[in-house]
């Protein structure tokens, strides 16, 4: 290399570290893929108030709802990639892939993963008039009655939905799927005994569960939940290797600085892990993580692998 080029090099590396060191320098656009009102919004909007006091500007909640969050992911990876475009995805992010063989995007390629901001499991719920006390019991019912018990959801393609072909491709049992329009119908008709179970959210079954409306027989996560203690998993009862849960996830356009990216990460994560931050997510039963870009990374391919075997099995079109 020659004297000038040599020159031109140290000038670009030392224009590069004082744009890192000045980041942010203007207000943050966190894109939001869900409409208002749901948990990645209401989680959206409380860790753009921590990343907001943690990095000394304002982050602006965007959110682009629509399309199983495609919307949304097209404008980040269309935008400038110099930190001040972010998007918050959810689990539908680990699916669409399986749905999508041509998206108009490469998510590997195209977006730099930042974080795995926070997990929420499902929790298996069942009516009182059906008596099963357990997963062990579920699937010896199940199978003895293939076709004959039903599993109700908030809508195709949801956590809940989701959660129940997982539990069918794992068990072979054949259960049937009845969507309704939010959790609460389906709720209301698993308590009168006009579905058989439910794989809900945590804050939508709780309290029904502890009216005694409806039977808890375990929740989804990998462990226990720590709002549940008591209540074990489908894995340690009987199902083991069964883990689902909803999810909401950080990332950046792709060529954003890895200086950037590590910089939002660590303020991210102090975040997730404040005392306002963990009270939140307990109320929307949730808990938080903050893990690296390289563990994010490695979560969401898991998450692509397995609904896509899900997806296959059960024979799912995207609407």
């Amino acid at each position: 290399m020659s004297m000038r080029g040599f020159a031109a090099a140290l000038l670009a590396l030392s224009m590069a570290g004082n744009a890192h060191a000045l980041y942010p320098d203007r207000p943050i656009r966190l894109i939001v893929a869900q409409s208002p009102g749901g948990n990645a919004d209401i989680i959206g909007r409380a860790l753009a108030e921590g990343l907001g006091e943690r990095l000394g500007q304002t982050v602006v909640v965007d959110n682009r709802g629509g399309a199983s969050g495609i919307i949304a992911i097209e404008l980040v990876v269309r935008a400038p990639a110099d930190g001040h475009t972010l998007l918050l995805v959810a689990s539908s992010f680990g699916v669409n892939p399986a749905l999508n063989r041509k998206l108009p995007y490469d998510q590997q390629r195209d977006l730099a993963p930042i974080t795995l901001v926070a997990t929420a499991p499902n929790i298996l719920v069942v009516g009182p008039a059906l008596q099963i006390k357990s997963v062990a019991d579920l699937i010896q019912v199940a199978k003895s009655k293939p076709g004959q018990l039903t599993f109700g959801s908030s809508g195709n393609l949801g956590s809940p939905h989701l959660a129940g072909e997982l539990f069918k491709l794992m068990t072979g049992v054949d259960m049937v799927h009845v969507p309704y329009k939010g959790a609460a119908a389906s709720l209301t008709d698993l308590i009168a005994g006009r579905i058989s179970l439910s794989f809900a959210s945590l804050p939508s079954a709780v309290g029904h569960v502890k009216s005694g409306r409806l039977r808890a027989l375990a929740v989804t996560s990998e462990k226990r939940f720590s709002l549940t203690p008591d209540l074990p998993t489908v894995a340690e009862s009987g199902l083991p290797g069964f883990e689902t849960s909803a999810w909401q996830g950080l990332l950046a356009p792709a060529k954003t600085s890895r200086a950037i990216v590590n910089r939002i990460n660590a303020e991210s994560a102090s975040s997730v892990n404040s005392p306002a931050m963990r009270n939140l997510l307990a109320a929307n039963g949730a808990e938080g993580v903050g893990n690296s870009p390289e563990a994010f990374s490695a979560f969401v391919q898991a998450q692509i692998a397995k609904w896509t075997k899900v997806v296959r099995a059960a024979g799912i079109q995207a609407e």
